[in-house]
């Protein structure tokens, strides 16, 4: 039994590292080579561009060789690679590579997960049928763990951007009410709240840039709000858009906005205190009344286990 474990172990490892190494030193074909060479590598003045040439990213390309082995095996659709690209541009990351480097690092916890376990049956000599199911269960939580990770994330991240939505919106109504525009009152909070709420403070400095590059206010709102995935922020730009449709006063709707959202965070703070007293029985229950039955009962219990001894 141990033979088979170890001559198993040895195969899984020799496969993963030849894995490993075919992901990594693999040769490009001639057509993506020569696609490469003249997209980043070639000379601008060559072709009489004046655009600066894109810096080589090994870290993109490393992740997206990693990724591709994944793809192949389990192609994503378009709607789940929509969906996961919302899901990480609400946990934070922009870019395009993230998808790539999210799969890769799927994949990473998929091999490493099941290689680390089997290596660790083999070193403690398990039984086979132990080692497999253990190797199972591996796969299975390197499969979910990334996914349980960006989770989350995401519901790190909105956290913070509700708590820094009501500091952000009686600073703009302040901004607003002192003369400056919507544009301006966004990079007022930007910049103001940047180092006490830094992702409030990040998102409506993206909004407000994409505005000045010439985006429409409306549609660097609606960005605005895909971006985060937060309710508050959606009915905030509901109800800006909808100010700016009607000429409307904007210091009155956000004062009015920043009220009912103020009343808002005070009934999720009762909602949390009143789930806190069922939350409590269960840990009551199992820690706290058996001990105070033990230390209330146990002299009595002493005393007629004595008593019952003696008849």
């Amino acid at each position: 039994m141990l033979l088979i474990i170890a001559i198993s172990t040895f195969v899984c490892i020799t496969l993963g590292m030849m894995g490993v190494y075919w992901i990594l030193y693999r040769p490009q074909s001639a057509a993506t080579e020569r696609l490469r060479r003249l997209g980043v590598k070639g000379d601008p003045q060559s072709t009489g561009s004046s655009l600066s040439v894109p810096e080589d990213r090994p870290a993109a390309e490393l992740a997206q060789r990693l990724a591709s082995p994944l793809n192949k095996l389990l192609p994503p659709s378009a709607t789940e690679a929509r969906k996961l690209q919302k899901q990480l541009m609400h946990a934070g990351f922009r870019t395009a590579e993230a998808p790539i480097v999210y799969r890769a690092l799927q994949l990473a916890s998929m091999a490493g997960f099941p290689l680390a376990v089997a290596a660790t049956c083999a070193m403690l000599a398990r039984p086979l049928m132990g080692a497999i199911v253990w190797i199972i269960v591996a796969f299975v939580v390197g499969f979910v763990l990334p996914r349980f990770l960006l989770n989350k994330l995401i519901t790190t991240r909105q956290r913070y951007l509700r708590w820094g939505l009501a500091d952000a919106l009686d600073l703009m109504v302040v901004s607003v009410e002192a003369g400056l525009g919507l544009n301006a009152a966004m990079m007022k909070v930007s910049s103001e709240l940047k180092d006490v709420h830094p992702d409030i403070a990040t998102e409506f400095e993206l909004a407000n840039l994409e505005i000045r590059v010439g985006r429409e206010r409306d549609e660097a709102l609606r960005n605005l709000a895909e971006r985060t995935g937060v309710d508050d922020l959606r009915s905030l730009v509901a109800m800006l858009i909808q100010t700016d449709k009607f000429g409307t006063s904007i210091a009155r709707a956000l004062r009015v906005f920043s009220d009912s959202l103020r009343t808002k965070r005070r009934q999720r703070a009762e909602q949390e205190a009143q789930k806190a007293a069922v939350k409590l029985l269960v840990p009551l229950a199992l820690f706290l009344f058996p001990t105070l039955f033990i230390a209330i009962l146990g002299p009595a219990a002493l005393n007629l286990m004595d008593v019952m001894d003696k008849m």
